[in-house]
């Protein structure tokens, strides 16, 4: 028989009529129980110390990145200078390395209290093809759902572009490995823990020729594509240089202008580029840890909302934000874009349902993101037990005002992956003796 399962009394909760909390059954909200409610229920959790939230969802990520944070020779630069002192290090990145990255950032990211992930790996050095199965097993074994978007760069400095030989793959071999990794993977269910997206990494390390033949591929799978554009001044002038046209032509001239396409950073788009993604369909991904990083510039989010583009969140890769916790990211965005608009324009809340609503809506997964009937019974749980928050008065605006970082409780299609601030079953510290190994080996 399936258990009901009550989340009772929640100290704060996001969303309405649920005051006192929801019940969860078969992996869904399955009711809202509003003030004065009594449901039935066969389990009850006690939520009366935590506020709780939709799983976050993370639409921007780069797992590898783990293993190079802070990584002395990348430092102070730019995205080109960053990405050329970072890529002989990536070309040494082994199977054994890649799991230990990204079962780290995993961790910190459920810790964080994220629910559904992205990442975008393009990396593909010799020895490192099942890279995307790496990253689905470790997501399996941790709970957490993921889309892993298959990336790619097949344009090496001998072509024009930007990254190594050593580090690219040619196109048939992306394209036969897209196409198993669909074949094999991708749940286009709702409720779906694993799905697959693809993802040319970027206009100066993939061909027109590869950037057609994904959309191609994308359109006849029913997967959706990925891809940075619009990140710097420097994408932009390469793009005139090498295309005749800005970032945003580009794209369309490869056919990715439609409504199974979500950008990362987009920070260069002008105001009719803004109205083009709008009718397009297209969603951005704010990456605002990274962009500050990196010194990219300042995303216009109440501008692109304003057009009618959906906007999510995203923590970017490790090596330019230095961390994988989405709610600290959730700060940052509010901070950043309060900074811009002025308090009478951005809350707590837009930030909040920027990282909830709007990722779901990014990666095309309404079931995600909101506490409503029907919904996936994905829940974020934080105390506000520390220092940070003494002489908080509300719950939900403490979160992101007072810096929440940890969550105590995290629930995933039903099933709690974090119990008490900890994952069951996961040995941390051997986790981080084997990523330091691994982490010191490339470095070398």
């Amino acid at each position: 028989m399936t258990q009901r399962i009550w989340i009772k009394d929640p100290l704060a909760i996001l969303a309405d009529g649920a005051e006192r909390g929801v019940i969860i059954a078969d992996g869904r909200i399955a009711e809202l129980a509003p003030s004065g409610a009594n449901p039935a229920a066969d389990a009850i959790f006690d939520a009366s110390a935590h506020v709780v939230l939709p799983g976050l969802i993370n639409t921007h990520h780069h797992f590898y990145q783990t293993l190079t944070r802070a990584l002395p020779a990348a430092l102070d630069r730019e995205l080109f200078d960053w990405l050329n002192a970072l890529y002989p290090v990536w070309a040494c990145i082994t199977p054994e390395a890649l799991e230990s990255a990204a079962t780290v950032a995993l961790a910190e990211l459920l810790l964080s209290g994220c629910t559904t992930t992205t990442d975008h790996h393009y990396v593909f050095p010799p020895g490192l093809d099942d890279a995307i199965d790496i990253e689905i097993a470790a997501a399996r074994r941790l709970g957490i759902r993921i889309v892993a978007t298959r990336g790619s760069m097949n344009r090496s400095r001998r072509d024009g572009g930007l990254p190594p030989d050593n580090v690219v793959q040619n196109e048939d071999t992306i394209l036969a490995d897209s196409e198993r990794l669909i074949a094999r993977y991708h749940d286009p269910s709702p409720h779906a823990m694993v799905q697959i997206a693809l993802a040319p990494c970027s206009p100066f390390s993939v061909t027109t020729s590869l950037m057609r033949a994904a959309a191609a591929l994308a359109a006849r799978t029913g997967v959706r594509l990925h891809t940075h554009l619009a990140e710097t001044a420097d994408e932009t002038a390469f793009c005139e240089h090498m295309h005749g046209c800005r970032p945003l032509d580009y794209r369309d001239a490869c056919g990715w202008l439609h409504d199974r396409t979500w950008l990362a950073h987009g920070i260069h788009f002008d105001t009719a580029e803004m109205a083009r993604l709008a009718a397009a369909g297209v969603a951005v991904t704010h990456c605002p840890g990274s962009n500050q990083t990196l010194g990219s510039g300042h995303r216009r989010v109440c501008e692109l909302i304003d057009a009618g583009v959906t906007v999510g969140l995203g923590v970017d890769g490790s090596a330019s934000n230095d961390a994988s916790n989405l709610m600290q990211e959730v700060r940052a965005s509010f901070l950043v874009q309060r900074s811009r608009y002025g308090v009478t324009r951005v809350s707590h809340r837009d930030a909040l349902r920027w990282a909830t609503e709007g990722s779901a809506a990014c990666i095309g997964r309404p079931e995600l993101g909101r506490i409503e009937v029907g919904a996936a019974a994905d829940l974020a749980m934080f105390k506000l037990d520390e220092l940070r928050f003494a002489g908080a008065g509300d719950p939900l605006a403490a979160l992101v005002l007072c810096g929440a970082h940890r969550a105590d409780r995290v629930m995933a299609a039903g099933q709690w992956v974090v119990r008490d601030g900890v994952i069951p079953g996961l040995n941390m510290a051997a986790l981080l003796r084997r990523h330091a190994a691994a982490s010191s080996a490339i470095w070398v």
